[in-house]
């Protein structure tokens, strides 16, 4: 097979469209895809039917900052991370601490709760996605909608480590 030196000229070029921005399958979807857990209370958990708990209010907010619908998918540990990492799964917000192992696999947004420190994970090399979501946060730590939710949620829990 004989290939176009003007072809091959093309392939830098075409190598963006493969690997869309995270941000844009998103704002394409229409969708957060948020993968938790829900077996951790206050963090997320299921009441009855209902997923409720911190991160659950925190998910729907900031999706709903990112003008995006939140939708949550519950797994397991061991499908969690593996999933985010695969594209399955746009973040998961299940109290993760940003651990050095974690920063080699993927990125982080701010941390929405400091002790432990606790972030959201995504697939690396996601700029505009990282700065969508920073921005959201932001917003929802700007007006009080943070500080509330833990307030509602967090006052007098112990935290738990999921580093065990």
């Amino acid at each position: 097979m004989r290939v176009s030196p003007g072809l091959l000229l093309l392939l830098p070029l075409l190598s963006p469209l493969a690997h869309a921005e995270l941000i844009d399958d998103v704002n394409d979807r229409g969708e957060l895809r948020i993968v938790l857990e829900a077996n951790t209370p206050p963090y997320n958990f299921k009441e009855g039917d209902k997923l409720t708990g911190f991160e659950v209010e925190l998910g729907e907010q900031l999706a709903k900052e990112m003008d995006v619908r939140s939708s949550f998918i519950t797994t397991d540990e061991a499908d969690l991370l593996a999933g985010v990492e695969s594209g399955k799964y746009d973040v998961a917000i299940n109290h993760i601490a940003k651990t050095a192992e974690l920063e080699n696999q993927f990125d982080f947004s701010e941390a929405y709760h400091e002790k432990p420190e606790l972030a959201i994970p995504f697939q690396k090399g996601n700029p505009a996605f990282k700065s969508s979501l920073d921005g959201a946060l932001k917003r929802v730590k700007d007006d009080g909608r943070l500080k509330a939710l833990a307030q509602k949620w967090l006052e007098g829990t112990t935290p738990v480590d999921k580093s065990e």
